[in-house]
C-alpha cells in the first residue's frame, strides 16, 4: 500500500488531498489563533479599526496600552521562536524556496506548530505584517513532514511542499487559482502538468474547508472597478511605475531595517523583538491603523474614506512598521504589507488623478485595486500571481486589462533596477543565489579547486626541443606548463606548437620560445566558467593560477570538469534515493541511469546538441582526439549500449554512438554536416599520406 502512495500518480493525487485538506484546516486554526491573541491583547478582534480605543481589559492603562503589547508578544514569541524553531523567524516564504531549490523539500514537522504560535502571537501583538508568509510555511511543513513520513521520493516531496503551499493560501484568502499560481511560479517555478494536476487539488480541497469555515465571500470587501476611458490606461502604465518603485523602495527599508538593528543589537536574539517591541509600539501609539494586518483600514482606503495626506502617512508608516517587526525577529508576511502599501499609494494617485482631470476619470478606489497588484508584483515579482490574487479578490473581470499594464510595468522596471525580489534577497544575503535554475546550479556551486588535477611536472624555460619532444612522448599529454629558473609560470607549450617547430626543423628552439601564455582561471572561479573558458578560446587545457600571482597551482581540462559534475550528481543521487519507474509488470526496476551532464544544456551562450552516428559518417572508426571537431565545440559525453560515459582522447567511436556535443549557440546550424566533411577530409588527407 505505502509503496503504491509512494510510487504511483494516483497515490501522489492522494497525498495531496490530504495535504490540501491539512493545509485548509490549518488555515482556519491559525486565523483563530490571530483573532484569539488579537482580542487577548486589545479587546478588539482587529485594533487597526479601533482607533486610538481603549483595551476594556485594562482601560487604566488608556490608550498607551499599545505601547505595550508588542514588548509582552515579544517576550512569549522570542523565546519560543529561538528554542524550537529558527527558521519560523521572519517572512517565511524565502525558507520555504530555499527548502524546494537547495533542501529536496525537507521542512522540520516542529515548524508548522511553531510557526503558527510564533506568527499569531505576533500579529495579535500589533506586529505589522501579513498572514500569508506563516500560512505557506505552515502549509509546506505539513507536506513536507506528511511525505517524509511516506518516504517519497525527493521530486514528490518537493511537489507535497508546493501543495501544502497551495492549500495554505487559498483557504486563507479564498482565492484557489492564486494559491495555484503562488506555489507553481515563486515556490515550485515549474508548471508541468503533473505539478499543475497535483497543486490545483490540493488548492481546491483547501478552498472548499475554507468556505465551510469563513463563508463563500472574499475576505476582503472591494468597491466595483470600471473604466470612464480608454485614456486612462496611460494613467495605469504610470501607476504601475510608481508602485514598481514602491516595492523597491520596500525592499530597501526592510534589509536596511535588519541591518541597522543588527549593527546596534548585542543581546541574545530572544530579548530582540522585547527590546525591539518598545520602538514598534510608539510608532503604533501614533499610528494605529497600523497595528496588525491592517485589511479594515485597506478597505477604507479604496472606500474612499481616508483623505491624501493621511494616505502617504500610512504608506510611508507601513513600511516601517513592517521592517521594524520583522527586523527585530518577529514572524510574519510581507504579501498583505504590500498590498496594503499599494492600496495606499493607488488610492492617493487616484485622488490625485481626479483633482488634475476632474470627473474624467474613474474613483481613487479603482487606483488603489490596481495599486495593490502594482507594489507586491515589483517587490515579489510574481506578475502572474499579482494579477490573479487582485482579480480573485474583486471578482470583477473588467480590472484585468488596467490590472496587466501596471502589473508589467512595476514587474519590469523591478527586473531592470534589481536582480532580487523581497523573498530572494533574504536568501542572497546568505550567500544562496535562488534564482540560479536548479540544473545549472550545480555547475556554478562547483568550483575549479574540486575539479583541478595536479600540475604536471613543469618544463624548463631553457628546455631544448628534443628535450620537449621526449617528455611529449613520455606522457600521454596535449600541453605542458613551462617555468622559469625562479619557478614562477611563464606559459603552457601545446602538442601542435611541437610539431610545428619540427616542421620548420628549429632544432635551436627552447620551451620558453614556444610558450604562450594561454586563459588562466582562479581554482575559486565556477566550473561553468571554466568549461566556458575551454570552449571559447578551443583549448584542451587550462592552468589554474592564483589570482593576481605568479604561482600555478593545478590543471585543468574539459575531462576533469565533466568527471567531478558527474561525481557530485551520483553523490546527491545517492543521498537523496531517485525514484524508480515501475516496470509495466509491477515489478520495481532498479532506478535509471543518471543524465550527469544535463546541467550543461543550461550554460549561457551555448547548446548540447545529439549527433548520431551511421555507417556513413565519417568519425565511425575514428579515435576523439583525431577528429577536428569544429571551433568552439567540445564533446562532452557518448551514449554507447544504454551509457553515457565522458570520453577519452583514445575513445574509438562506433556505429550507432549518440554523441553529445557542446558547441556555441551561434554554430549550432550546420554542425554536423561540417563536422562530417571535416572528419571526411581529414580521413581522405590520412590516406593519401605515404607511410
Amino acid at each position: 500500500m505505502l509503496d503504491r502512495l509512494r510510487g504511483t500518480s494516483g497515490g501522489t493525487i492522494a497525498i495531496a488531498l490530504v495535504v490540501g485538506a491539512g493545509g485548509g484546516l490549518g488555515a482556519v486554526v491559525f486565523r483563530d489563533l490571530i483573532r484569539w491573541f488579537t482580542i487577548l491583547f486589545t479587546g478588539h478582534s482587529d485594533y487597526s479599526a479601533a482607533g486610538h480605543a481603549v483595551n476594556p481589559n485594562v482601560p487604566w492603562l488608556g490608550i498607551y496600552f499599545v505601547m505595550l503589547t508588542p514588548v509582552v508578544g515579544g517576550l512569549i514569541y522570542g523565546p519560543l521562536i529561538q528554542r524550537f524553531a529558527p527558521e519560523a523567524r521572519g517572512h517565511g516564504v524565502p525558507e520555504v524556496m530555499l527548502a524546494v531549490a537547495e533542501r529536496g523539500g525537507r521542512i522540520r514537522p516542529q515548524v508548522a506548530v511553531v510557526k503558527s504560535l510564533a506568527s499569531a502571537i505576533c500579529i495579535g501583538a500589533g506586529g505589522s505584517v501579513g498572514r500569508e508568509g506563516p500560512i505557506v510555511q505552515i502549509g509546506s511543513a505539513l507536506g513536507s513532514s506528511i511525505g517524509q513520513v511516506l518516504h517519497v521520493s525527493e521530486t514528490r516531496l518537493r511537489l507535497l511542499v508546493a501543495c501544502g503551499t497551495a492549500a495554505g493560501i487559498s483557504a486563507t484568502f479564498n482565492a484557489p487559482i492564486a494559491g495555484v499560481f503562488f506555489a507553481l511560479e515563486l515556490i515550485l517555478q515549474d508548471f508541468a502538468v503533473d505539478s499543475f494536476g497535483a497543486v490545483v487539488l490540493a488548492s481546491v480541497t483547501a478552498d472548499v474547508i475554507g468556505r465551510a469555515a469563513f463563508g463563500n465571500q472574499a475576505f476582503l470587501t472591494l468597491p466595483a472597478f470600471h473604466i470612464v476611458s480608454t485614456w486612462e490606461f496611460g494613467l495605469y502604465a504610470i501607476l504601475g511605475v510608481l508602485g514598481g518603485l514602491a516595492g523597491l523602495a520596500f525592499i530597501r527599508v526592510l534589509y536596511g531595517t535588519e541591518d541597522l538593528l543588527d549593527r546596534i543589537w548585542h543581546g541574545p536574539e530572544w530579548l530582540r523583538p522585547v527590546a525591539g517591541g518598545v520602538l514598534l509600539g510608539l510608532l503604533l501609539l501614533a499610528l494605529p491603523e497600523l497595528y496588525g494586518v491592517g485589511y479594515p483600514v485597506l478597505q477604507h482606503a479604496v472606500a474612499g474614506q481616508i483623505v491624501l495626506g493621511l494616505l502617504l502617512l500610512l504608506l510611508a508608516g507601513k513600511m516601517l512598521a513592517t521592517s521594524l517587526t520583522i527586523g527585530i525577529g518577529g514572524s510574519g508576511g510581507v504579501f498583505a504589507p504590500s498590498l496594503f502599501m499599494g492600496a495606499m499609494l493607488g488610492t492617493a494617485f487616484g485622488l490625485v488623478a481626479g483633482h488634475l482631470f476632474h470627473g474624467a476619470v474613474a474613483p481613487a478606489g479603482a487606483y488603489g485595486l490596481v495599486g495593490m497588484g502594482a507594489v507586491f508584483a515589483g517587490a515579489a515579482r510574481a506578475p502572474i500571481t499579482a494579477v490573479i490574487i487582485i482579480f480573485e479578490l474583486t471578482g470583477d473581470y473588467t480590472i484585468i486589462l488596467p490590472l496587466m499594464v501596471a502589473i508589467v510595468a512595476a514587474a519590469g522596471l523591478s527586473s531592470l533596477l534589481s536582480k532580487d525580489t523581497i523573498y530572494t534577497l533574504k536568501l542572497r544575503r546568505r550567500g544562496i543565489d535562488i534564482l540560479r535554475s536548479r540544473t545549472s546550479n550545480l555547475m556554478q556551486v562547483l568550483r575549479v579547486r574540486d575539479a583541478m588535477q595536479p600540475v604536471p611536472q613543469p618544463l624548463a624555460a631553457a628546455t631544448p626541443l628534443n628535450d620537449i619532444v621526449s617528455r611529449f612522448a613520455q606522457r600521454d599529454v596535449t600541453a605542458l606548463p613551462v617555468v622559469d629558473a625562479d619557478g614562477a609560470y611563464r606559459g603552457v607549450v601545446t602538442a601542435e606548437e611541437v610539431e610545428g617547430a619540427l616542421r620548420d626543423a628549429t632544432a635551436d628552439i627552447t620551451a620558453g620560445n614556444l610558450a604562450d601564455m594561454p586563459v588562466a582561471v582562479p581554482p575559486d572561479a565556477t566550473l561553468e566558467a571554466a568549461l566556458s573558458q575551454l570552449v571559447h578560446h578551443d583549448r584542451s587545457t587550462l592552468p589554474v593560477v592564483e589570482s593576481g600571482g605568479s604561482t600555478i597551482l593545478g590543471w585543468l581540462t574539459h575531462r576533469d570538469i565533466l568527471v567531478a559534475y558527474q561525481a557530485r550528481v551520483e553523490t546527491n543521487a545517492v543521498a537523496t534515493g531517485r525514484e524508480p519507474t515501475p516496470a509495466s509488470d509491477g515489478s520495481r526496476p532498479s532506478a535509471p541511469p543518471v543524465d550527469p551532464l544535463g546541467a550543461l544544456t543550461e550554460l549561457p551562450e551555448y547548446r548540447v546538441v545529439n549527433v548520431e552516428l551511421s555507417d556513413g559518417a565519417a568519425p565511425v572508426g575514428s579515435r576523439v582526439g583525431a577528429v577536428p571537431w569544429p571551433p568552439h565545440s567540445l564533446l562532452i559525453g557518448v551514449h554507447r549500449d544504454g551509457t553515457l560515459t565522458v570520453p577519452e582522447d583514445d575513445t574509438t567511436l562506433r556505429r550507432g554512438d549518440r554523441l553529445r556535443v557542446l558547441i556555441r549557440v551561434d554554430l549550432v546550424d550546420g554542425f554536423v554536416d561540417r563536422l562530417h566533411s571535416m572528419s571526411a577530409a581529414r580521413s581522405g588527407s590520412e590516406e593519401g599520406t605515404p607511410a
